[in-house]
C-alpha cells in the first residue's frame, strides 16, 4: 500500500448544519418547501442533482437551478461551518510518518475542501484533491478515483480509498481500489459489507490500525 485517499464529509469533517443551511436556501429560492434535516442528512456525499432528485422526484432544468442556488450560499457559509473531526491531524501525521500518499476524492468543490485544509494547516499534507469540479461524472462512477490515481501515478491496487457512503464504496468497486467503510456517515455496515468493502471501521481515525492488521497486498 503507497497510499491513502479519503472522501471528505463525515469521513474527515462535519459539514452537516452548513449543507442543511445550503439545501434548504435552495429549496426555498426556487419555491419549495425546505425539507427535514434528516432527509438532507441522508443525501450528504451525493451529487447535488442527486440530492434534489431524492428530495424533490424531479431532476432536469430543477437541478441545475438547485445547483446554482446551493453553490450560492456554499460560497458564502461552507467553508467556516465544516470542522474536521479532532483526530484528523493525528491520523494524517501517523499516515504519512510511514511513507503514504494521501489525498481527498469527494462530490465537494475542491477549492471548498482547500479553504477548510487552509484553515486548519493541513493542506500541504495531501498530495492529491479531487473534487466535483475537476471531472465530468462524480461518485459513484470511477472517474475521480482514476483522475487521483493518475496524478499520483500509482495502480488501483497501491492505494486504499475510505468513505461512509455507498458511492463511495461503488466508485471504488468500478475503479478497482480496495474499500474500508467507516460509520460516521449514515450508511450502515451491511450496506457498506455488501457493495464489498474490505473492512468496515468506526472512524477513520483507526485507518492506522487497520494498516497493521490489514496490507491490502
Amino acid at each position: 500500500m503507497r497510499a491513502v485517499l479519503f472522501d471528505f464529509d463525515f469521513t474527515l469533517a462535519d459539514s452537516e448544519a452548513a449543507i442543511v443551511r445550503c439545501v434548504n436556501h435552495a429549496l426555498v429560492g426556487m419555491g419549495l418547501p425546505k425539507a427535514a434535516p434528516e432527509q438532507i442528512r441522508r443525501g450528504i456525499g451525493l451529487s447535488l442533482e442527486r440530492i434534489y432528485e431524492l428530495l424533490t422526484g424531479e431532476d432536469g432544468d430543477g437541478a441545475q437551478r438547485f445547483r446554482t442556488l446551493f453553490i450560492e450560499e456554499a460560497d458564502r457559509v461552507m467553508a467556516k461551518g465544516t470542522t474536521l473531526y479532532p483526530w484528523v491531524a493525528g491520523t494524517i501525521e501517523t499516515l504519512r510518518s510511514r511513507g503514504l500518499a494521501l489525498g481527498i476524492v469527494t462530490t465537494k468543490r475542491r477549492y471548498r475542501v482547500h479553504e477548510v485544509l487552509e484553515r486548519e494547516g493541513l493542506a500541504d499534507r495531501f498530495a492529491v484533491i479531487v473534487g466535483a469540479d475537476m471531472v465530468r461524472r462524480t461518485k459513484p462512477d470511477p472517474e475521480p478515483l482514476e483522475r487521483a490515481l493518475e496524478e499520483l501515478g500509482l495502480e488501483a491496487g497501491e492505494v486504499l480509498y475510505v468513505g461512509d457512503n455507498s458511492v463511495d464504496a461503488m466508485a471504488a468497486a468500478a475503479a478497482g481500489v480496495p474499500f474500508a467503510g467507516v460509520l460516521t456517515g449514515t450508511t450502515p455496515r451491511q450496506e457498506l459489507e455488501r457493495l464489498g468493502a474490505r473492512a468496515v471501521l468506526p472512524s477513520a481515525a483507526t485507518v492506522p490500525d487497520l494498516l497493521d492488521r490489514h496490507p491490502f497486498r
